[in-house]
């Protein structure tokens, strides 16, 4: 096989990874988007491996992050090429880690042979892992988000998190590769029977699972006000109490449905809640006049000169009380801080544009447990919504209903709101809980511990979701012992390579 060819497949595969995802693409896709690489990686390994998984990586990547070049052209003031320049160094970066799982999987393959493209899904899960925990942690569209839409092959996640479906969606790749380029047919049917029992074991789990639902502890009927303030609209100060009475309106409009509990999503009321008491009065007494728990997106500010600033959440009942107060513990890269901030400053000697057009926030430090109708509940703030070992100290901390708020406003109607929506759903097959989502314009939803849509909201619609939603105590394996099959693949994956490495 010619290099342009094992180029082309690698290729290949990213352009299929990227149409694996939201909303271009379907899940399908997922389960063969490997094996072109992998085919390409049985020809030839070692160096060569590391520029075929960059290719993949920077394809795929290509695909699934285009939209941050609209983000930061036009709210973060850059240029359309500067846009497009950024855009393409993130993309960058992301290659990293398909890089990486190239240079794994064509020394195994170099060292054993191509029996080691079976292996491969413990190689794609440590890369993956990798991700979510080094640079600045951006695991955005792991594989197996790409089956938020296949409930039964989706439950694993209640074991091993989204990394546990990614292993099952890559071993179907490998067992495919393996086949492709395996003479020998007693090998190849073993790849097939293996991965059919494999497939047989984790969906006949999946359909006992949604078979028998978490027990409820008590439910809430909820009201999730999604008021689609544009974004140019949402920091504009002569527009601020406007839009604090649009979600006002909402929020009665869902006390007459019944709701006992009202979210409001990210960032809904633009002033510092302890430092505008005509703010607070004023919430206090709507909760207080519409009987209702009233969650909403605020931030903190501390007092004095080096006092810092946090995205935060708070709730309020209807006696007036702060039932809740939460900082945000997962910020935004190049949104909400500055990754790597003395590299790109050259120690502060440069402030390079891209940095003053960007917030300095700190992170929050605990994972804060409110109470609503005498139940724990816990919300995550926008892109804390993609970290599964962060939901999972919620319910650790008592949680029994996992609330999101967010503004998705940033991302128009590009991919990302899906992507971001289908990522969220995952925390709730993990942890065995109900997510109920309250987005600025959309997508607001509740979702239910098997990762299923029960009601949702399109884009930038102006209304409000009633719907009651359960408490739920159950708590599962990942929830109680976190990663410790992703670590697991990550240890089997550095101890096979420097066993190899030794006996070369």
């Amino acid at each position: 096989m010619s290099r342009h060819s094992r180029d082309a497949l690698a290729a290949l595969s990213g352009i299929l990874l990227a149409l694996s995802f939201p909303k271009f693409g379907h899940g399908a896709l997922a389960w063969v988007a490997l094996a072109p690489l992998l085919i390409a990686l049985a020809q030839d390994g070692g160096v060569n491996g590391l520029r075929l998984g960059y290719v993949t990586g920077a394809v795929s990547a290509l695909g699934v992050l285009y939209w941050t070049s609209f983000v930061v052209v036009q709210f973060g003031g850059l240029s359309l090429p500067v846009g497009i320049a950024v855009m393409l160094l993130l993309c960058l970066a992301f290659a990293v880690f398909p890089a990486l799982f190239g240079w794994l999987i064509g020394r195994w393959v170099r060292a054993v042979g191509r029996q080691a493209l079976l292996l491969s899904p413990v190689a794609w899960v440590a890369t993956e892992i990798l991700r979510a925990h080094t640079f600045f942690s951006f695991p955005w569209c792991l594989l197996g988000y790409s089956q938020v839409d296949n409930t039964p092959f989706l439950q694993v996640a209640r074991f091993g998190a989204v990394y546990a479906v990614s292993f099952v969606v890559a071993a179907s790749s490998a067992a495919l590769a393996f086949v492709a380029v395996e003479r020998e047919p007693a090998r190849r049917r073993a790849a097939v029977v293996g991965l059919a029992l494999l497939l047989a074991v984790v969906a006949g789990d999946g359909f006992w699972r949604v078979a028998h639902p978490p027990q409820a502890t008590g439910r809430v009927r909820i009201g999730l006000v999604q008021a689609s303030i544009p974004q140019e609209e949402k920091w504009d100060e002569a527009l601020a109490f406007a839009n604090l009475d649009r979600h006002l309106e909402l929020t009665e409009t869902a006390a007459r449905a019944g709701a006992k509990l009202v979210v409001w999503p990210e960032s809904s009321v633009p002033y510092y809640y302890d430092d505008a008491p005509a703010v607070a009065d004023l919430l206090r007494s709507a909760a207080a006049r519409l009987g209702v728990d009233l969650l909403f997106g605020n931030d903190d500010h501390e007092r004095g000169p080096a006092g810092r600033t946090f995205v935060g959440a708070k709730m309020i009942a209807p006696d007036g009380a702060l039932r809740l107060r939460y900082h945000k513990m997962r910020l935004v890269p190049f949104g909400e801080y500055v990754p790597l901030q003395p590299l790109l400053t050259l120690g502060g000697r440069v402030a390079a544009k891209v940095v003053q057009q960007v917030a300095d926030f700190s992170p929050g430090e605990e994972p804060a447990v409110g109470n609503s109708q005498g139940h724990p509940l816990s919300t995550t703030i926008c892109y804390e919504a993609i970290f599964p070992d962060l939901s999972r100290r919620f319910v650790l901390g008592g949680s029994q209903l996992f609330l999101n708020i967010t503004n998705d406003g940033w991302y128009g109607r590009t991919s990302a709101p899906y992507q971001h929506f289908a990522m969220a759903r995952l925390r709730a097959v993990e942890n065995g809980r109900y997510l109920a989502r309250a987005a600025n314009t959309g997508i607001t939803a509740v979702v239910d511990p098997f990762g299923r849509v029960l009601e949702k909201t399109a884009l930038f619609d102006r209304t409000v979701l009633v719907r009651d939603v359960p408490f739920v105590s159950e708590v599962t394996p990942y929830a109680r012992h976190g990663d410790v099959f992703a670590w697991g693949c990550l240890g089997a994956a550095v101890a096979l390579t420097a066993a190899l490495l030794r006996r070369r």
